[in-house]
Parts: C-alpha cells; structure tokens; sequence
C-alpha cells in the first residue's frame, strides 16, 4: 500500500469494520515510519502563535527598555546636577583657600617692602 489509491482499495475490499479499521491502523503505522518527526512539524497555525508570542516578547522588552532609559536619563540628570553642586562648592573653596593666601602673602610682603625701603634709605644715608 504506496499511495493513497490503493489505501482507498484496500478500504473499499475490506470485507466488514473490523478489517477497514486494521486497514487504516496499518497505513498510519506505515505513515509514522515513513515520517517519524511527523509529530514536531509546525503548522502555520504553530508559527502565527509563535510569531504573535514573539510579537508580544518584543513590544514588552520595548516597553522595559523605554522605561529603563527614562530611568537612566533621571539618574544622568540627577548625577549632573549633584557634580554642578560638588563643582560649585570646590570653586568656592578654592576661592577661599586663594583668598588667604593672598592676605597671607600681604601680610608677609607689606612688612618685607617697608624694611626694604628703611634698609635703602640707611644705604642711603651711608653713602
């Protein structure tokens, strides 16, 4: 029994249901030899689910994925604004430790440019 013909044959001869059904029984063993991965073949029905599934897994991860980069994009902001803070702060501390070095230095150098012109007019007064 190759084709289908002689499938319908060998129904048509069978001679009561007993015999057509061993008849049918026989052509799905010969059918499950001939294509053992019968079973695990898809469909296009199996493949539309699978594509919608897919569809459905992709536009999610875009939804995870938008989400996440607004939430990145808060933190970068945040992060920006916090070293603007750190940033101004250091400008002002260096301001001020440029601040004392200058009235540091003022203090030295007033005095130093005073004796200079007492140790010149000494010179002076010696010559």
């Amino acid at each position: 029994m190759g084709s289908v013909v002689a499938l319908y044959e060998a129904l048509a001869s069978a001679q009561d249901e007993r015999a057509r059904a061993r008849v049918i029984a026989e052509a799905f063993e010969r059918l499950e030899e001939r294509y053992p991965n019968l079973p695990e073949l898809a469909t296009q029905g199996h493949l539309r689910e699978g594509e919608l599934r897919l569809q459905k897994d992709i536009e999610l991860v875009r939804a995870e994925l938008k989400e996440t980069e607004l939430r990145l994009q808060k933190e970068i902001a945040q992060v920006r604004a916090d070293l603007m803070v750190q940033i101004e702060q250091l400008r002002g501390e260096v301001r001020t430790a440029i601040e004392r070095s200058r009235n540091s230095l003022l203090l030295w150098l007033i005095p130093l440019m005073f004796a200079q012109v007492g140790a010149i007019a000494a010179l002076v007064k010696l010559l």
